[in-house]
């Protein structure tokens, strides 16, 4: 599907999230691109992965409106897919590494039709594409960490999304696996898809991202890396000094969570 290059991919517009009467976000404005491989950095309790949720439509706002390529995420949800934080799946769910990924076709097939032989050819090719193509018959709780992560992927890549939003997708997971999986999400991004990443490791911001934004409860900055992710903003994002040397320069702390 073509879209309006002048639309943002994702456009937040005062979004408030409260739980319990304690903000959790607040007042967020956020807008991003299309064809942007973003990452979301923070602080632990800065709001990413409910800011993700409540973009989603999984977590009820208390203010504000998320619109994807400029309407509703309700009438988008076939535009979007979705990696979760692999610690919040159920992986003792008896089911198969391929059908794990062929549930990524639920959403285009719609509840009544049954995956058929083309829904079962993309879902083993996407398994390819992360390498786990060899494992399409084993059940998802015999697997590692990183291949679950993997396995995730590869049901996200069979939703044939425009934009993606992945929270921690390389938590957990060995360097191979992290290297197989940012080279995937960068081929995304050239192909035009815009992905946004809940990331946590600040080294390989430059290297993996071209967009970043930096969230504390409240949006410390948003915008292209080479922009936003300086010294100054870490500070103010993560309350002190933040240990790694970024493109502002050598930047001391024991605070890089």
């Amino acid at each position: 599907m073509s879209h309006n290059e002048s639309l943002y991919a994702v456009d937040v517009a005062d979004l408030t999230v409260a739980y319990r009467d304690k903000p959790v976000l607040w007042d967020i404005d956020m807008q991003v691109p299309t064809g942007v491989l973003m990452a979301i950095i923070g602080p632990n309790g800065a709001g990413k992965t409910t800011l993700i949720k409540s973009i989603l439509g999984l977590i009820k706002p208390a203010a504000g409106q998320v619109l994807i390529f400029g309407r509703p995420y309700d009438q988008q949800r076939h535009e979007v897919g979705y990696v979760p934080q692999r610690g919040s799946v159920d992986w003792d769910f008896p089911t198969s590494v391929l059908d794990v990924v062929m549930m990524g076709r639920y959403g285009a097939l719609g509840w009544i039709r049954r995956p058929g032989s083309k829904e079962r050819q993309k879902a083993l090719e996407a398994l390819n594409k992360v390498g786990m193509a060899d494992f399409a018959g084993r059940q998802i709780s015999q697997l590692s960490g990183g291949q679950q992560q993997r396995v995730f992927l590869a049901r996200a890549l069979v939703q044939e999304a425009s934009v993606y939003f992945m929270d921690e997708p390389f938590q957990g997971v060995d360097a191979k696996t992290e290297r197989a999986i940012i080279v995937i999400l960068q081929e995304l991004r050239s192909s035009g898809k815009t992905v946004v990443v809940v990331h946590h490791d600040l080294q390989t911001i430059p290297e993996y991202f071209d967009w970043v934004t930096l969230l504390n409860v409240r949006r410390i900055a948003s915008g292209p890396v080479a922009e936003v992710f300086t010294e100054d903003n870490l500070r103010s994002a993560y309350g002190g000094l933040v240990a790694f040397k970024s493109q502002a320069g050598t930047v001391n702390s024991n605070n890089m969570k």
